[in-house]
């Protein structure tokens, strides 16, 4: 069964059905329902015309929940619509699928975690990790934006910064998760940066691009993990190094500097360090503190105290490290490596053990293991 298939269809079938009449979360309903039918439809082999078939399934799904529901008699002319027969329409409703999604009577966290769920095709679990939440907490929390956008159209766009939130998310995701959604996260910020004349917008494309650049040398041929400091560097994409950090620089050059800007700008320097020890890392946590300043976020603070540490030695790290909460994800493992640059092996190789317990995905937890395991092989000697 193609996953990527599926998922790259969703976006396209919900804005059919919602174009045809569909409210927001009936048709979302309506599509998951079709593509748990294409699960079982199609063990091995699509068919000829995988968006038509799903349309079809999907608009047949709907117009049964219809009939059952107390708005039938509202919904009767839509009845006899059946989907027109040969090839669906190639229109990409994507980014519109995004904005509705951010609508205003949604909260931004409500909005992001629909528009996940509904057209990044996020599973809860992963959502839920995304926001450091229990994950029947998130399936609430999407339940409620769902009833909230019903009936919501087209034409009642959202809010342009949520919709920037949900694709760092989205290509989050893809970056670093089972499911490869990075490069669709790209494709739709350069739509939206083509159609929005806006500085963070702008620092977002930048971000995706500096990061993706460096994609093909942050694993190995085994498929482990390569930290930054270790990757070969002459496999980066320089192509899209020099794009991003031309789109950075005409975005900060508008001294209307977001958070978006201030990753993008922390890439850029990672990016420009020809080796990792020429890595200006000074700059680097004087970035970090703006962007602290700009978002107030835990997990910034948590990247600072690395920053510091390079900057100022693992000691200064370790006290910057100290103020942080030791519950926030990926704590023991910075926490393990500052250590580790302090020389103090044992309690590194006792913290990698205990952050790789904590890793959220298997190439993580396989990465931590493996540095607990060379530590202690070191204190053996």
């Amino acid at each position: 069964m193609n996953e990527v298939l599926l998922r790259s269809l969703t976006p396209s079938v919900l804005g059919i059905l919602v174009r045809r009449g569909a409210d927001f979360a009936a048709a979302e309903d309506a599509v998951q329902d079709a593509l748990v039918e294409a699960v079982r439809a199609w063990p091995s082999e699509a068919p000829r015309d995988p968006k038509g078939w799903l349309i079809t399934v999907a608009w047949r799904r709907f117009l049964d929940a219809t009939r059952a529901d107390t708005a039938r008699r509202r919904r009767e002319d839509l009845v006899d619509e059946q989907p027109a027969p040969g090839p669906a329409p190639s229109v990409d409703d994507t980014l519109q699928l995004y904005f509705l999604c951010a609508h205003t009577s949604l909260t931004p966290s409500s909005a992001v975690a629909l528009t996940l769920r509904a057209v990044g095709g996020l599973t809860t679990r992963q959502i839920a990790q995304a926001y450091l939440v229990p994950e029947a907490t998130m399936a609430q929390r999407i339940s409620r934006a769902k009833r909230t956008v019903s009936g919501v159209r087209f034409e009642q766009p959202g809010d342009v910064a949520t919709v920037l939130r949900v694709l760092y998310l989205v290509f989050n995701e893809g970056y670093s998760g089972d499911v490869d959604l990075a490069a669709e996260a790209i494709r739709l910020t350069r739509q939206l940066a083509a159609a929005i004349d806006h500085p963070e917008v702008a620092g977002l494309l930048a971000l995706m691009l500096l990061h993706h650049a460096r994609r093909a040398a942050r694993t190995a041929a085994d498929g482990s993990l390569v930290p930054l400091a270790e990757q070969d560097r002459g496999r980066w994409d320089t192509e899209s190094i020099a794009e991003g950090v031309e789109i950075l620089q005409a975005a900060l050059a508008r001294d209307r500097l977001g958070e978006f800007q201030a990753q993008a700008a922390i890439a850029a320097l990672h990016a420009d360090a020809p080796a990792a020890e020429e890595t200006d890392w000074v700059q680097i946590v004087e970035w970090y503190d703006e962007l602290a300043r700009l978002t107030d976020s835990p997990v910034v603070r948590l990247n600072r105290a690395v920053a510091v540490g390079e900057a100022d030695g693992p000691r200064a790290g370790l006290a910057a490290l100290a103020a942080l909460d030791d519950s926030l994800p990926r704590h023991s493992a910075v926490a393990a490596y500052l250590h580790e640059r302090d020389g103090d092996l044992a309690t590194a190789a006792r913290m990698y053990a205990e952050a790789a317990a904590k890793a959220p995905n298997l190439a993580e937890r396989d990465h931590l293991t493996r540095q607990a395991a060379r530590l202690n092989a070191l204190r053996s000697r």
